[in-house]
Parts: C-alpha cells; structure tokens; sequence
C-alpha cells in the first residue's frame, strides 16, 4: 500500500461518512447478540458457498490463479466463517474467573467487549481469505468493518459486499472502502478503533506510524520467510512434494510459503534429486498461476541472479524462467549462501532454495536465523516434535505444509518483521475485542483494608495473612 495520497477526492471524502454509518449499525449488530450474529453469519456463508463459481471463476480472471489455487482459497475462507460465527459467544462471553484467597467475598468475571469499528486493509494474493480472517471473527465479536480491498483485487472485495448484503441486507454493518493506498492511508485516520493490516513489512511501518497519533491499535500481518527442516529419518518423497506444493502453490505468493528448505546430509542428494525431477513437472498455467503485481517479477528476477552471483546453483529454471506476466515454471536454487537476498528477504514466486546442513539441529538453527518469524515445517519421524518446539516462529506444519491455516480453531500470525496480533482461532476473536474485568462484593469480611475506615490492627493482620500465604 503506497501511503501517498494519489486517489481522486470522492473516495476520501466518503471515508468519514462511511466510518460514521459503520459505528451508527453498531447499535443494533451489538444488539442482536452472539445469536444473532451467528445467525447472519451463517447465512453469509451459505450465500458465498452457492455463489461459489462466481468467485472462483473472478479469482481466476482478476488474480490470475488457476482453478485449484481458486478453490483451496474459498474453503479456508468459508471454513473461518463458519468458526467464527460458532464459537464466538463460548469464547468471549461474561465468564468467572477465581478471586484468590484474598479476594474470597467477591465474584470476579471478564468479559470480551468489542471495540466498535474495525478498518480491514486487504491484500491481492488471497484476497478473499485473507481479509475474512479479520472481517469474519470482526463481525462475530460484535464489531462493525470497513474494508478496502488491494486495489489489484477490486472485484474480489465487491463480492464479498454484495454476498454479505445478500445475507444482511440494509444494515451497513460492512462498508467498502475501495480505492489506492491514499484510501488505506485515510482509513488508518479516519477514527476507526482498530486498524487490520496485511502486506509487507515497509507498509506495515507505515501504518504502525499513521496509527500511533491516534494510538489506534493495529494488527499486522507482514509476511515471512518461511522455512522446512528435513530430517535424516524423514518420508523423503513425502516432503519433497510438501516443499514443492508449499513453495509454488499460489504461484509462491503465500506469506506462509516454503522459501528455504534446509535438508540433513544423508538425505540431501536424493530429495534435491527427486525434487528437481517434480520440479520439471509442475508448469505455470496448468498447476499454477501467473504474477499478479508485475513488479514482483523484478523483486523475483533479482534474487535468482543474486543467488548465482553468489556462488548458488540454479537446479532447475532460472532467470530465464521469468518471463512477465509468468514464471514459466518453478525455480529450485542450490547452495545459495545465507546472506544472498534470496535467503534473506521475501521472494513471493515460486522460488525455493534447497541448502545442504549436517543434521537437522542446524536446519532449525538456520531456520531462525531470520528477521521473519510466520511460519515453519519440519519433516521428521523420531524427533519431530522436539525439532518443531525449536522453531522460531507462529506456527509450525509437523510431516505437512501449510496445514494451519485450514484449521479454524488455530491463531495465525508471526513475530519480528512478520507483524504482531493474531487472526483465527479464538486468539483472533479476542484480537478484536477489550478484555473487561469486573468485581461484584458479595459480603463484608471482617478484615477491613480498602478503607480509611481500618484499624492499625487490620494492616498487621493482613501483613501476617500475606506472609503465611505467599512465603510457603
């Protein structure tokens, strides 16, 4: 998202107006409660999911994605639609909570309120799962959203509106905010009470910093550089399609990708073997799509020569291999060295790098080796749970790749300079929402503290309390 403002006046000018509608249906989307919204929300989905060959057929024009891509994209989504709508009142409704020996005469409970209304910048690489992990568990936490769609993916961001006026007609509950990274920009000040961002790390500063006048709260979702572990005693043909699928599936455009691949000695020349001989199966056009941003070609480009230039072998494809609109099909590198951009920074193609370590205790060290933290997997049989609880990172596939995103239940985010906050899962419900405590006294005790009212002998009585309680 470009933060200068370049977009034409009417947009801006109804930012405000629309921010105002969204917080005006607040009072009655709050109203209607966890039932009723689960009720619409419910619907919306069963309104996208008979709506299916519409959006899938869009995704395909619009995002250049090939049908399967198209496909597994929807499911994720309608799956988090269904979650969220389900679990939010067992999430965050009023609950009790102990009151601690000390506390004993009062009812202590918390509660998850939501903030009002909710900005959604959305992406172009799944620009319908992506922006409904935010708009979905938004909307089933109570709160209202204005949402703008990347400006590469318009259409995708009308359907959503229109599905969701179809389900919950005349209500305003979600407001589209289409437009260029000016409107993005004028969302992050336009008074909204939380600002969900997903695109790279510069723009996500970006945001962080048009927020903080305000001190709006925001959520950022920036990317990574996602590594696999393959272990001595790992299913070597099963994680070399796992490496393959998770580094091209999306045409490599998937935050959570494979980028690298670190694979044990005694393994590594039959899995970058049987890698390349996949590799050279798999074409653009038939198992994945083309570039949707034409400048990511050049980000792509450069860090296939720069790999080589370094002293990396190129396995299968190659510079060549780029040819705008496509990546004719995938790129495998060798030995690339780790301060290669291609090691270091976000490819977003479908690129992997296969680096030779001695077993995979330095695959994981290499792994976290690394500015992002997003996600991570490890294919191993006897010690992969102990190689996945080194991991840095928010999530991890154990024998798989990109599995966590398919399950609503799990949060999904990352550290460092793939952003902070959750969506999914019933982290996701609560990044939403203020945690708010409350204390009920239910009778008088006869030690009085919280009163100027007390006694000399009260304090003491209490400073004996503490110490036989706390110095066990």
């Amino acid at each position: 998202m470009d933060m200068v403002s370049t977009a034409e006046p009417d947009p801006l000018d109804s930012l405000d107006t629309k921010v105002t509608r969204a917080r005006a249906s607040g009072a009655w989307w709050r109203e209607i409660g966890h039932h009723g919204r689960r009720t619409r929300l419910l619907e919306w989905r069963r309104v996208m999911a008979r709506r299916l060959p519409e959006i899938l057929d869009l995704l395909q024009r619009e995002n250049g994605k090939v049908r399967a891509d198209a496909v597994v994209e929807m499911t994720a989504a309608l799956t988090h639609v269904d979650w969220s709508a389900r679990n939010a009142r067992r999430v965050l409704s009023r609950r009790r909570v102990p009151s601690g020996p000390l506390m004993l005469n009062h009812l202590a409970t918390v509660e998850y309120r939501p903030y009002g209304v909710i900005g959604v910048i959305g992406p172009w690489n799944y620009p319908v799962h992506t922006p409904v992990g935010s708009i979905a568990y938004a909307l089933a936490a109570g709160n209202t959203v204005v949402f703008k769609p990347s400006e590469y993916t318009p259409a995708a961001g009308q359907w959503l509106l229109d599905t969701f006026e179809e389900a919950v007609p005349g209500r305003s509950v979600l407001q589209l905010a289409p437009g260029d990274g000016a409107v993005g920009a004028a969302l992050c000040t336009a008074g909204v009470d939380k600002v969900a961002f997903t695109g790279s790390p510069a723009t996500g500063a970006r945001v962080l910093a048009a927020c903080a006048a305000s001190l709006t709260p925001v959520l950022l979702e920036l990317g990574g550089k996602d590594a696999m572990v393959v272990a001595a005693d790992a299913d070597v043909p099963a994680a070399v399609e796992a490496a393959l699928w998770g580094g091209c599936s999306n045409t490599g455009q998937s935050c959570a990708g494979i980028e690298r691949v670190y694979v044990a000695d005694p393994v590594y020349d039959r899995f970058l073997d049987l890698l390349a001989r996949r590799a050279r199966e798999v074409r653009s056009g038939t198992d994945f799509g083309r570039i949707t941003m034409p400048g990511q070609l050049d980000v792509i480009r450069r860090h296939i020569e720069d790999a080589l230039a370094r002293g990396g072998r190129a396995v299968v494809g190659g510079p060549d291999s780029v040819r705008p609109p496509h990546v004719t099909g995938p790129v495998i590198l060798a030995d690339v060295p780790e301060d290669a951009a291609a090691m270091r920074e976000e490819t977003f193609g479908p690129v992997l790098v296969v680096n030779r370590v001695a077993d995979a205790a330095e695959g994981v060290e290499r792994a976290n080796d690394s500015d992002y933290a997003l996600g991570a997997a490890v294919f191993a049989r006897r010690r992969a749970g102990a190689l996945a609880d080194g991991m840095r990172a928010g999530m991890i596939s154990v024998n798989d790749v990109l599995s966590f995103p398919a399950v609503g239940a799990l949060p999904f985010g990352g550290r460092g300079r793939s952003g902070f906050g959750r969506i999914h899962g019933a982290d996701g419900l609560r990044e939403f929402t203020v945690p708010t405590a409350r204390t009920r006294k239910l009778f008088d005790v006869p030690l009085a503290v919280s009163t100027y009212a007390r006694g000399g002998r009260d304090i003491t009585r209490l400073e004996r309390l503490v110490t036989r309680l706390y110095s066990r």
